[in-house]
């Protein structure tokens, strides 16, 4: 099953919104949903709004590392019992408490399934906002990330060869921060939709498979069939993904 990079995105926002802890926060608690393009389709499906990725979006990785302009920039997403709320991130932290969720995507996964994310601000932007008060109050860090975005070492070795004060990189040079939470990609996100195993087996393609994931499904065969031809119908219909190239 090839699943080219809109539509990898949309089901891993599926899997998201399907997880028990997101269900339970947007009924009794607080979700709130950090910038990213993956993360504007998880947006998407817990609010049934279309939300834009170019402005859902800060650090991306295009022709360089780079950002997208302040200007351009727009707000986390932040739910109270399921209703958008416009509340800073300094309330959002006073807030935030044990059951909340923050949903944070990745930059890099590695073979024990650890996540990295880059870190261009000095201060650590959204993961030095929120994270280490999350995991001291116990509040669950959700990260939506791509197989496609696997690497062969560890996130913990690379964290201590990276840092914006320490290399030259092709546009922003950045930190790299070991995240801890729960992990959905691809797979995770049709077993949890599907009740089916699926094995990232390949990434990449030119044209439309340009960043494509490619997943072998296994399992029960009504089950497969059911998943074989959503997913095959996810991937013929998801509009690719449009974002304005700021660094052109």
């Amino acid at each position: 099953m090839v699943l080219p990079p809109a539509a990898a995105k949309r089901l891993i926002a599926r899997g998201v919104a399907a997880l028990p802890q997101v269900r339970r926060a947007l009924e009794q608690g607080l979700v709130v949903v950090t910038l990213g393009t993956t993360n504007a389709y998880v947006a998407e499906e817990l609010t049934g709004r279309r939300v834009d990725p170019a402005s859902h979006c800060a650090g991306y990785v295009g022709r360089t590392l780079s950002v997208v302009p302040e200007a351009r920039r727009g707000r986390e997403l932040v739910l109270e019992q399921g209703r958008p709320v416009e509340l800073s991130p300094e309330e959002v932290l006073a807030r935030l408490k044990a059951g909340d969720v923050i949903i944070k995507g990745g930059n890099v996964l590695d073979p024990e399934g650890v996540c990295g994310v880059f870190m261009a601000s000095g201060t650590g932007g959204t993961v030095g906002r929120y994270v280490a008060a999350a995991l001291a109050r116990g509040v669950e860090i959700v990260i939506p990330i791509s197989k496609l975005k696997s690497v062969h070492r560890r996130v913990v070795d690379l964290a201590r060869e990276l840092g914006a004060q320490r290399v030259r990189a092709t546009g922003l040079s950045v930190g790299l921060y070991p995240l801890v939470g729960t992990v959905v990609t691809e797979t995770e996100a049709t077993a949890l939709l599907y009740g089916v195993e699926a094995t990232h087996i390949a990434s990449g393609g030119v044209g439309a498979g340009e960043g494509a994931v490619v997943l072998l499904l296994s399992g029960e065969e009504e089950k497969v069939d059911r998943a074989f031809q959503e997913l095959a119908a996810l991937a013929r219909e998801e509009p690719p993904l449009s974002f304005d190239a700021y660094d052109r």
